[in-house]
């Protein structure tokens, strides 16, 4: 890996490209410790520790940190993955949508458009809730949350344009980062935001570490476990990135041949190639939908301030991740939207009809029909 990007930087352009995605992901870890106006930081981050089980703890793996101590970037890329999510849906959903994504890069553009404004819109509306959720916080703890001035609707427009000029430069942070950088702008910032927790992390396992090892030599053997621990913890967490890499490149190939053409003297196809189908084509999008469901008791009840004790306090406990009934229902929601999301992503069709226009077939499978069925099984 480290002489892959040795030889990486070796080439002017693509050096170019991932300088310039290390300073936009320097420039996004500035603007996540920005603080807005009229809030205390370092009190809204003690809270928002005490909020286990809800969709903020959620939002704020995916913010860095950002979204605790409601700085500047606290909304991230939250409301730009809504937006397109939402767009993809609707190109499935609505016609006119959808004849403009097959327009090449016009129709894309447009639709790019629309994502844009669509963030915009929600990142509106995710302030406002985002307000309101500090301002409850603000109510429930006798004030220290917000200032004088946060109170006031000044003070709420200000931090509300804030969070909503945050998520536009979020956006277009990522946008950067695909036109000028190495691509995949959201997953890169997604991924600095996840990143930026390894200190801690490290620093945590390595203070156990040390002190396993000044355990022993106190002849205290209960060190020898702290250090067991440090060592299982390093070994699972290898393991899991293996086999994330492992699942996420895993594909199965379906063999397609090319029946033989002659136009004049050339003759065309009579070749062999593959239809690749990803194990894990729909990524990580399950997993948000259903953790943003499952979320949702959790979220309610910190939203609008409900009593201990009521139908939605006992709904919250049930689906609280300390619950079994947290563990199954999310597994069922994952596999539920992983069905749906390929449903919406992958048209067997459509792939069918472009095989037959081709000249192209499944050995064993007749064209049109029986091939997308074939393709939907193997889906």
């Amino acid at each position: 890996m480290l002489q892959t990007l040795k030889n990486a930087f070796k080439i002017p352009e693509l050096r170019s490209k991932l300088v310039f995605t290390m300073v936009i992901v320097l420039i996004y870890r500035l603007g996540a410790v920005i603080p807005v106006p009229f809030i205390n930081s370092t009190m809204m981050a003690s809270l928002m520790a005490a909020s286990e089980g809800s969709i903020f703890q959620y939002l704020n793996l995916l913010s860095g940190d950002a979204f605790s101590k409601a700085t500047l970037f606290a909304l991230s890329v939250s409301p730009y993955i809504t937006a397109s999510i939402v767009m993809q849906l609707l190109t499935v959903a609505i016609p006119a949508l959808e004849r403009l994504s097959k327009e090449g890069d016009e129709g894309r553009k447009k639709i790019t458009t629309y994502t844009r404004y669509l963030t915009v819109v929600l990142g509106l509306i995710t302030s406002y809730g985002y307000y309101m959720v500090i301002k409850n916080l603000h109510n429930q703890n006798n004030g220290g949350v917000l200032t004088r001035m946060g109170l006031k609707p000044f003070g709420m427009i200000v931090i509300i344009a804030c969070y909503c000029a945050g998520t536009a430069l979020v956006m277009w942070l990522a946008e950067k980062i695909n036109e000028n950088g190495i691509g995949n702008g959201i997953s890169i910032i997604l991924f600095a935001n996840i990143v930026s927790s390894l200190p801690v992390m490290i620093g945590s396992l390595g203070y156990r570490f040390v002190g396993g090892i000044k355990s022993l030599f106190k002849t205290e053997w209960v060190g020898l476990l702290d250090i067991l621990f440090v060592l299982l913890s390093i070994v699972i967490t290898v393991a899991i990135v293996f086999l994330v890499v492992f699942v996420t490149q895993s594909e199965r190939k379906i063999p397609i041949q090319y029946a033989k053409r002659v136009v004049g003297r050339k003759m065309y196809g009579g070749q062999n190639t593959t239809l690749p189908i990803k194990l894990n084509m729909t990524g990580v999008m399950p997993i948000i939908f259903a953790n943003s469901i499952v979320s949702l008791p959790a979220t309610i009840i910190a939203f609008f301030n409900i009593k201990k004790g009521g139908i939605w306090d006992r709904i919250a406990r049930t689906l609280s991740p300390s619950s079994w009934v947290y563990a199954v229902v999310l597994f069922m929601l994952i596999i539920g939207f992983s069905y749906f999301y390929i449903t919406i992503s992958f048209n067997p069709i459509e792939v069918s009809n472009n095989l037959k226009k081709n000249g192209g077939f499944i050995p064993g499978i007749r064209p049109g029909k029986p091939t997308s069925d074939y393709i939907s099984k193997i889906l």
